[in-house]
């Protein structure tokens, strides 16, 4: 079962980059994304023709979204850990902020190290050493609740340490 605690707010367009170099990207998202960046005061040609496409169209969409970025000054991430590192900063100030509830970080981070190719680099991320605790969770033989809360967390915080802006 998926917990669906999680913040429905525009993510910045850093983030939109970390995921769309990890895959997860919602490419349906994406265009309803760039008008509210056009609407926060971003742009650019590409954004503008980005926020103008049907939500269906996924390869327009993931075509165009590297220009729009760049035209921002937003470099995709040159590194899958790197990536990773930017989605798991999001992640954990989500969690931090009660905006996600911490299943779902656990279940974010199970997603982002299996699209990483459970690369070490990933996983040794202070929010990638929460990889496998989703099925202590789900499975009810782990620790107590409240216990893998504070691990999450935890984790969290030391995530946004790791990576200060």
């Amino acid at each position: 079962m998926t917990e669906h605690h999680h913040d429905q707010r525009t993510p910045t367009p850093v983030t939109v980059a970390a995921w769309f170099i990890l895959g997860i990207a919602p490419t349906e998202s994406i265009p309803w994304w760039a008008a509210q960046w056009l609407a926060d005061g971003h742009d650019s040609p590409a954004l503008r023709e980005l926020a103008g496409l049907n939500s269906r169209d996924s390869h327009t969409v993931n075509d165009l979204l590297p220009a729009a970025l760049a035209e921002l000054g937003i470099a995709l991430p040159s590194t899958t850990m790197a990536a990773a590192a930017t989605a798991f900063r999001q992640l954990a100030e989500m969690c931090l902020s009660e905006r996600a509830g911490e299943l779902w970080v656990t279940q974010q981070v199970e997603d982002i190290v299996m699209r990483a190719n459970y690369d070490n680099e990933v996983i040794d991320l202070p929010l990638g050493q929460l990889y496998g605790t989703e099925d202590a969770w789900q499975g009810g033989w782990g620790p107590p609740i409240e216990e893998l809360k504070n691990t999450v967390r935890a984790c969290c915080t030391a995530q946004l340490r790791a990576t200060q802006p």
